[in-house]
């Protein structure tokens, strides 16, 4: 697995990008008058870790012409050190389009997170390849790293095919493919045979492949521990297992990747996860963090993956930034880690929580 060199971005990422408004202090949505609003997607939640570490991102997605969600979706961007590039697509009246809405409140000790999305009209459904230059952008431009989720993936027919195009098109160039599986099933209800089948297609083009406890079985059909079964620790043999057995299916992948995570309480959890780069496998056992707010931890993961492997750092090494950058993700309330620098992260490695002056 070779990285481009003399290449504009470190990570791009096809997307559909909304809004996420959440009350603070972990009350709930429908009692609350005050909420933090942020820019987020899955994949531009990825693209943060090496964008706020010197690599510039790129994110490419529809916008809605002149909306104010539109236009703070941009600035953000920007703010995030994150290029973007698609069509500013005409609202079309007030039953036109829109980006989506995410209304998540964060929880609070034995009350879980609700999460409720607003993807009516939402104009990432419509990402259409004719919209956008594919040579010029992992050709002259340079993309060293392409990364996918099952959610834009999902989304609509139009963006199944949308993320098919740009994967075969990053692998014309030499770009590196990363696909994170995000299984959601509410995406996939009325499709699953039609999803399978294209998503088998992308992820044997991809050259990282990454899930949590279930997404391997559920996008994949590749045989797992139970999601939700015994405790994770006892499972941890299983994992590895699962892992070798993508290995065997997908040959062309060359790092393999997977989040353990089980929740004690909305504000603990036990966070693991295990890699597998080449035939060299790393383990870090599930171990307790707290958390402010659990959105995007698994995105942090994969970001941090991403970073590891633009910085070319050892497996042991890539795995444990990984986790961190999870777990870093979960102590803020947007849905993105953003370490000011590299020891931000190394520090949450070594347990080290003091203030650094």
């Amino acid at each position: 697995m070779k990285l481009r060199e003399n290449c504009k971005y470190g990570v791009a990422c096809p997307t559909s990008m909304g809004v996420r408004i959440t009350p603070p202090g972990g009350a709930p949505v429908h009692t609350s008058n005050l909420f933090h609003m942020h820019a987020t997607s899955a994949e531009s939640n990825a693209v943060n870790i090496a964008s706020s570490l010197g690599y510039k991102g790129l994110v490419l997605t529809n916008f809605v012409k002149e909306s104010p969600i539109s236009i703070f979706i941009k600035s953000e961007l920007r703010k995030r050190n994150i290029d973007y590039y698609g069509p500013d697509i005409p609202q079309g009246g007030p039953w036109g389009y829109r980006h989506q809405f995410n209304l998540a409140d964060s929880g609070f000790g034995n009350r879980g997170p609700r999460a409720y999305n607003d993807r009516a009209g939402e104009v990432g459904y419509i990402l259409n390849s004719k919209d956008f230059d594919f040579d010029f952008i992992f050709g002259k431009e340079g993309v060293q790293i392409l990364h996918l989720s099952g959610l834009v993936g999902a989304i609509s027919e139009d963006t199944t095919r949308f993320c098919t195009d740009a994967v075969k098109a990053a692998k014309k160039h030499g770009t590196l493919v990363s696909f994170d599986l995000n299984h959601r099933k509410t995406f996939w209800e009325g499709r699953e045979a039609e999803l399978r089948k294209n998503f088998t297609e992308m992820v044997s083009m991809a050259d990282i492949l990454i899930g949590n406890e279930e997404d391997y079985q559920l996008s994949l059909g590749i045989e797992g521990p139970e999601h939700g079964g015994q405790e994770l620790n006892a499972q941890i043999d299983r994992f590895k297992e699962m892992i070798f057995r993508v290995k065997n299916t997908f040959p062309n992948a060359s790092v393999f990747g997977n989040t353990l995570r089980q929740v004690i309480s909305v504000n603990e959890h036990l966070w693991g996860a295990l890699s597998l780069f080449g035939d060299t496998l790393s383990v870090i056992e599930p171990k307790p963090i707290r958390i402010l707010d659990r959105i995007g931890g698994g995105d942090g993961f994969a970001g941090g993956l991403l970073y590891g492997i633009l910085r070319e750092m050892t497996p042991e090494k890539a795995t444990q930034f990984a986790w961190a950058c999870g777990a870093l993700a979960t102590t803020v309330l947007e849905d993105y880690a953003w370490p000011a620098d590299e020891n931000v992260v190394w520090n949450i490695v070594k347990g080290n929580a003091r203030v650094d002056r």
